[in-house]
């Protein structure tokens, strides 16, 4: 299975569904609140280059926004 950590805020609502469209998969994954978490912050930085989120990293594989196609491509869903 994928490892996949989401980099995120509780008030974006691209993030809220991205969360759920996972869910809704049973896919597991970890939530990076970067609103709260400095460290989750910088590292989501450093990784995709931008402060928007969602930042999504399936294995190494950086994906910025929820990109619904590209995200069921990577995973084979």
């Amino acid at each position: 299975m994928a490892k996949i950590k989401i980099y995120s805020t509780p008030t974006c609502p691209y993030c809220v569904t991205l969360k759920e469209f996972l869910k809704e998969r049973d896919i597991a994954f970890e939530d990076a609140n970067v609103a709260q978490d400095a460290q989750a912050r910088e590292e989501m930085i450093h990784k995709s280059g931008q402060m928007g989120v969602p930042v999504i990293d399936i294995d190494g594989e950086i994906i910025i926004g929820f990109d619904r196609e590209k995200i069921s491509k990577i995973l084979k869903i």
